[in-house]
């Protein structure tokens, strides 16, 4: 598989049966015990995807993460003891793409580490087909999406996206117009089944709106009842 893979947690016995499970499964794995020393890992190692527990000593998961987000859109997954809506708010409001609560199986972190890999390194790769090898990006008004390298242009602009971010600018800008249910942007931008949960979604339009909106400018537009569209 060739994939690396950071576990950053202070606790042992996690680190162990992660990288047992995910060697197990093909990855290289990389471990830290703290988050100063999941941030020297990042640098020297570039790891594919970070594991990053939130109650670390020296920097909590959040910073790490933050500190990611500042250059790196790799996909982030946060372990937490926590099951709190505030807590998975506050990951993905930070750029988190999943979150996996404590005490969990390995074989569903496993299993989350594999659907995060898949969906942010295969997209633009041309697995889909002819039509998928045809496509390398999307335009939309002004905004371009390059499905290799993952990233947002805005004429010379560069707008760094999470990879959750990625895919459902990927599913608005396939569709301009379209309006797209909150079943629908949940289960492309996540990958998961639907929870009747409106948070990960509301907060995930907001940075986008955020990233995008200039001027009074408004590029995704909420359609009350329905959902949201992307404006043609």
């Amino acid at each position: 598989m060739g994939y690396k893979v950071l576990i950053a947690d202070d606790e042992a016995e996690i680190r162990d049966v992660l990288r047992l499970y995910l060697e197990k499964d093909g990855y290289d794995v990389t471990e830290a015990a703290d988050g100063i020393e999941a941030m020297e890992k990042l640098r020297r190692e570039s790891p594919d995807l970070a594991i990053l527990d939130i109650m670390m000593p020296g920097l909590d998961g959040y910073r790490v993460l933050r500190n990611i987000r500042e250059n790196n859109n790799i996909p982030v997954i946060m372990l937490s003891a926590k099951d709190t809506d505030a807590d998975k708010i506050l990951g993905l409001d930070l750029g988190a793409d999943d979150y996996i609560t404590k005490p969990f199986g390995p074989l569903e972190a496993v299993a989350r580490v594999n659907s995060n890999i898949r969906r942010f390194y295969s997209l633009g790769s041309g697995n889909d087909g002819d039509k998928a090898k045809a496509v390398k990006e999307l335009t939309v008004q002004d905004l371009c999406l390059d499905l290799e390298s993952c990233l947002l242009y805005r004429g010379e602009e560069t707008i760094e996206l999470t990879s959750v971010e990625f895919r459902i600018m990927k599913l608005f800008m396939e569709e301009p117009g379209k309006v797209f249910t909150k079943q629908q942007i949940y289960e492309s931008g996540w990958g998961d089944e639907y929870l009747v949960s409106d948070n990960n979604i509301m907060v995930c339009i907001s940075k986008l709106r955020g990233k995008l909106d200039q001027g009074g400018r408004e590029y995704i537009k909420t359609i009350r009842g329905l959902g949201y569209r992307m404006e043609k």
